[in-house]
């Protein structure tokens, strides 16, 4: 089996439009939530959102690119440059047959739906745009990153709701360490943030209706009403270690395990014995060949809903037995909202970050301490810890559960 390494990363969040940006949001405690600008919210009792902020796609793309295709698909191209620029590799160090894009969505180009429903019941079907289908199908994020970098190997798109980008690291891992490919950019992207998207989330009583944008995205607090949707993307660079020694790469961190499982309950609420978290895990550390006394980090899925947080402390919990109280437990969602299809890759790159700064970054925000939730928390003020080993938990609604472990670089 081939051990596989970190060599490249990209980010755009509500928090900064590169992984520096980000990672120094983050350890501002800087929120990216604030009232929705992107439409009229007047209507909707969801005020808040975490958008994006001060990113020109001109900086990027041409306006023709910008206009056929959807911002999801841009946000994932924008970070894959990135990524690959960082990671230092070109067609002269690389076989580019052997680059595979593994880049995933939860919702895809959902903006370009909403636009193009609204023309074909004001204009008829003639006036529907012939690339309303490429711009809104899930797969086109990874489909444009593997056309604008020339990359051949795999592509591919896991779709696992709130999961998909942590999935989407995961198989990457897996089949590189299977050797069936020298390096793929993996990870997710998102940009739902519309009145569409918005209405289904409220309807089904997911989103936070709070107009504090303090008190919105509060993983474990007492007093958490839903998430806040959020929008952004990240791509990492997952490489074959010797691949990466044989060009001289920078390495940030290994990932070292990896675990998939699905609850099998319920379309929407996590089963709330934990157990499908509990399995991914489990599975995660097994692969890695550790026990849950070697993890010092959980970045949790976190999500600020009641069901979630409960949940997960309960899977957390059973997962880690008596070493429970010991494991550092946050969620970054209070800086970022809620990322979805690319919130797992985010909270990957914190937690790269997070290893390399030898700090833990706390949950925002949180006030009211639950019963419910009593797992070992780091609130408020950043915690400066060395840290060898953490783990990324990702829940997706549908049961999907994933779960990655990151290890600091050492030969």
């Amino acid at each position: 089996m081939k051990r596989v390494v970190i060599t490249g990363m990209g980010l755009i969040s509500p928090i900064g439009n590169t992984v520096e940006e980000s990672w120094e949001g983050i350890k501002n405690k800087k929120c990216g939530i604030d009232n929705i600008t992107f439409f009229d919210s007047t209507n909707f009792k969801t005020k808040l959102a975490a958008e994006v902020k001060d990113f020109n796609l001109e900086d990027y793309f041409d306006s023709k690119m910008i206009k056929r295709t959807d911002r999801s698909s841009l946000l994932a191209v924008a970070c894959a440059r990135d990524a690959i620029k960082d990671s230092g590799i070109n067609k002269e160090n690389t076989d580019f047959d052997r680059l595979g894009v593994y880049v995933s969505t939860g919702i895809g180009g959902l903006t370009t739906i909403q636009e193009q429903c609204g023309v074909f019941y004001s204009k008829g079907n003639k006036r529907v745009s012939p690339l309303f289908i490429p711009m809104g199908i899930v797969n086109m994020p990874a489909g444009n990153i593997s056309i604008d970098l020339e990359a051949k190997g795999e592509s591919i798109s896991i779709v696992s709701a709130c999961a998909s980008s942590t999935h989407a690291i995961g198989e990457a891992y897996r089949n590189i360490k299977l050797g069936l490919e020298d390096a793929i950019l993996a990870g997710g992207t998102e940009a739902a943030i519309c009145e569409v998207g918005i209405a289904g989330f409220e309807n089904m009583k997911a989103l936070s209706d709070a107009t504090d944008k303090t008190r919105a995205s509060i993983p474990f607090d007492k007093e958490r009403n839903g998430f806040v949707m959020g929008e952004g993307a990240g791509v990492v660079v997952l490489e074959e270690l010797e691949h990466a020694k044989k060009r001289n790469a920078h390495i940030y961190a290994e990932v070292i395990g990896y675990g998939a499982t699905s609850d099998g309950y319920h379309i929407t609420s996590p089963d709330p014995e934990g157990t499908g978290a509990v399995r991914a895990m489990m599975r995660a550390m097994d692969d890695a060949g550790i026990q849950p006394k070697d993890i010092d980090y959980i970045n949790a899925h976190g999500t600020s809903t009641h069901l979630n947080d409960s949940t997960e402390t309960v899977a957390i919990k059973k997962a880690f037995g008596e070493f429970a109280d010991n494991v550092l437990v946050s969620s970054t969602k209070s800086n970022t909202g809620h990322l979805l299809g690319a919130a797992g890759v985010a909270e990957a790159i914190f937690c790269v970050k997070a290893i390399q700064d030898g700090i833990v970054p706390p949950t925002i925000n949180y006030k009211v301490k639950d019963e419910e939730c009593d797992l070992n928390l780091v609130t408020n003020e950043i915690l400066e810890k060395d840290l060898n080993v953490v783990m990324s938990n990702s829940l997706g609604f549908g049961g999907h559960n994933a779960s990655v472990i990151l290890k600091k670089f050492s030969e």
